[in-house]
């Protein structure tokens, strides 16, 4: 029996990473020789066990057959004669196709070292092509290591095309999308990896509706990118650099799904797309089962991002509107989440990424205001039900007029 330290765990550790957790293969055993040594055992489609002290998962090696479409077209094979090689073979891209031994030495048989140190994605073999997660994976690892130089190697991308002409990223399930690119979303480059997706086809079947927004105009002179997709490029990028959460980036993505659906004889005007991108986001959360938090963020910023972005024109009796109808008394938290996605939607524009944002400062100044007010006893005498909300907000607006200028008067 030989344990091997694979994947993941040794590319970063090459890398200078930190090594979040470590996957192991187990080389000429059996289950029943792993559970003696006390090993759980925790796989369904094939056997994977956690180690007694540490926990960490130890899958016996293995081959992979394809036997029909989509991702879960597979047989797998297991035995003690399954060898290292072989079981390196059935991975992705050659940088997580590499071992390290219990004395230290690394097992390279497809070139991922050289990979690394050339800043390349290149996958492992033709046999790349019978799993459609692989172009979403490759998008994921793109969007986590672009910064360091990586690029996608020319043979791969052109692989991702030809799969996603024969259809095979048809064939992804909703879950394992939505998995896919939430995890791209939080790495450093979420923006490679949409741009990623586009430039091999995929973006349009798994993200249609943000796919349709490239080669729509808007105003230049409030857009200088022009482009509503490369916009929401540059948003998103905002997003990340901000560390700003999963929620906040999906809504970034999101906010603006409505000027695809603009006449084109109303380009590059965009009348009512805060409301037109309501049903598209319904959609595309429905179809790839959204959490909820992340549809709700995605709706309100879709609805209201443009009253912020109008805050310091806007009387104050608007502002309270848009914090009612914000929820922003009863979820602070969220509204914040919310104005981070507009703020990330301001700088999301061409030459525009460090120009002041006083209009979140307005909100946030009318928040902590109209959340001081409260009634007293004397307020509440004789009133009960909707009276006392009455009340409430005609306090609220009155504190709102007395402190904050308004731009009409």
């Amino acid at each position: 029996m030989d344990i091997y330290l694979v994947g993941g765990a040794v590319r970063d550790e090459l890398l200078g990473r930190p090594v979040v957790e470590r996957d192991w293969v187990v080389v000429g055993a059996t289950p029943a020789e792993l559970e003696a040594r006390g090993y759980l055992p925790v796989g369904k489609d094939f056997p994977v066990f956690l180690h007694p002290q540490t926990r960490e998962e130890y899958a016996l090696a293995r081959l992979e057959r394809k036997v029909a479409p989509g991702y879960r077209g597979f047989t797998t094979e297991f035995s003690p004669t399954v060898t290292l090689e072989q079981d390196l073979a059935r991975r992705d891209l050659t940088i997580n196709a590499m071992a390290r031994s219990a004395d230290g030495q690394i097992i390279d048989p497809f070139g991922g070292r050289t990979d690394l140190e050339q800043r390349i994605l290149r996958h492992v073999s033709p046999a790349f092509v019978e799993d459609p997660v692989r172009i979403l994976r490759v998008a994921r690892f793109l969007a986590r290591f672009a910064p360091l130089g990586f690029t996608v190697a020319p043979e791969t991308l052109a692989l991702m095309r030809r799969m996603v002409e024969a259809g095979e990223a048809d064939a992804l399930v909703p879950e394992r999308v939505w998995r896919e690119l939430a995890r791209a979303l939080d790495e450093p480059a979420p923006r490679a990896a949409i741009g990623l997706l586009r430039d091999c086809g995929a973006l349009r079947v798994v993200l249609p509706e943000v796919d349709a927004l490239f080669g729509v105009p808007q105003r230049a002179e409030w857009h200088p990118e022009v482009d509503t997709g490369e916009h929401i490029m540059l948003a998103l990028q905002i997003a990340a650099a901000r560390g700003a959460p999963q929620t906040v980036r999906f809504a970034v993505l999101a906010h603006d799904l409505g000027k695809a659906l603009t006449p084109r004889e109303q380009w590059p005007r965009h009348h009512a797309h805060e409301t037109l991108g309501l049903p598209a986001i319904e959609a595309l959360c429905a179809r790839l089962r959204v959490p909820q938090e992340h549809r709700e963020l995605a709706l309100l910023a879709s609805r209201f991002h443009t009253h912020v972005h109008r805050a310091l024109e806007l009387r104050t009796s608007t502002i309270l509107e848009l914090l009612e109808r914000g929820d922003a008394f009863r979820r602070p938290a969220r509204f914040a989440e919310f104005l981070e996605a507009c703020e990330c939607d301001a700088r999301g524009r061409l030459g525009l990424a460090d120009a002041p944002y006083p209009q979140r400062a307005r909100i946030e100044r009318a928040l902590d205001i109209a959340r001081a007010v409260n009634l007293d006893d004397h307020d509440r005498e004789g009133l009960d039900g909707a009276k006392i909300g009455e009340r409430l907000r005609s306090k609220r607006l009155a504190a709102l007029k007395a402190m904050l200028a308004d731009p009409a008067d």
